[in-house]
């Protein structure tokens, strides 16, 4: 069963996201929240796998709520489920510590398996928002990854895990993840395995 906390201003938007997540058999609403301050407190006191966290809210953003939450409760998983895409929102949103970025005009199904993926600790990222940012970090040149993504993503391609390459890289298994999302943005991808191959043929893995 995956746990879920529902944060959004809005009464109306959160009932119907209950409603349609605790139809489902392997998930569950356990707590919601109307703003950024609620959002870790909820956080702390329940625990969720998965948290849906809206971006602007009044009495704290989501942003900083998901930086808060990262460090305080690093098992949390949070999802950014928003209006917005612009460019500078994602960009902080991932530099926070987000596993994955929605428009709120997702599908059921997406926004689901979105929900699942996130709970197994995997990274979500919805094609639009991904093309938008390739776009403004390509700019038409082959992309460029830091020497880090780069490790990172050297080891993915030898079949390790993201708690594997942790260990091997003597970081944390919430630090490889982002590398990774930012290496998805970057490549316009949305799997490991794509990430892998379009780094080769961009000449930026052996």
């Amino acid at each position: 069963m995956i746990k879920i906390l529902l944060v959004d201003d809005h009464p109306v938007v959160r009932e119907g996201l209950r409603g349609m997540l605790n139809a489902e058999p392997d998930l569950e609403v356990v707590a919601e929240a109307a703003s950024g301050p609620e959002a870790l407190a909820m956080t702390l006191a329940h625990r969720p796998q998965v948290v849906l966290m809206d971006l602007r809210m009044p009495g704290g953003d989501g942003v900083a709520a998901t930086a808060r939450i990262r460090t305080e409760c690093p098992d949390s998983r949070i999802v950014v489920l928003t209006t917005y895409e612009t460019d500078s929102d994602i960009l902080r949103a991932v530099e926070a510590g987000a596993s994955g970025y929605l428009l709120k005009d997702t599908s059921r199904g997406d926004l689901l398996h979105a929900i699942r993926a996130a709970g197994r600790g995997e990274t979500v990222l919805t094609p639009s928002v991904a093309a938008k940012l390739f776009s403004r970090v390509r700019g038409g040149q082959v992309p460029s990854l830091s020497a880090r993504e780069i490790e990172v993503l050297r080891q993915v391609k030898r079949g390790l895990s993201n708690g594997e390459i942790g260990k091997e890289l003597f970081i944390s298994e919430a630090t490889v993840k982002t590398h990774l999302l930012r290496v998805f943005t970057k490549l316009d991808v949305s799997d490991r395995t794509a990430a892998v191959t379009t780094a080769m043929e961009n000449g930026l893995l052996d």
